[in-house]
């Protein structure tokens, strides 16, 4: 079923889904290179970059609940 729903997934979840995972991962890139070299303000600045990642993560699980939800009612 995974394959499938990718297949068929709309292009507002997979930009959806791409985008969370680039922002988690550069949120995350951030916090090590800050924590690393001692820079607090660097690893601070990242845990909003890693929220908005989890925002976008939760907003794709919603979209694509919705799609699921839709293909039953048929």
């Amino acid at each position: 079923m995974l394959e499938q729903f990718w297949a068929t997934a709309p292009t507002s979840y997979k930009v959806l889904v791409f985008s969370a995972m680039g922002l988690i991962a550069i949120g995350l890139v951030l916090s090590i290179v800050g924590n690393t070299s001692g820079n607090q303000g660097l690893a601070m600045a990242s845990l909003p970059v890693i929220g908005a990642g989890l925002l976008l993560h939760v907003t794709g699980l919603v979209v694509r609940g919705q799609k699921i939800r839709k293909s039953y009612k048929k």
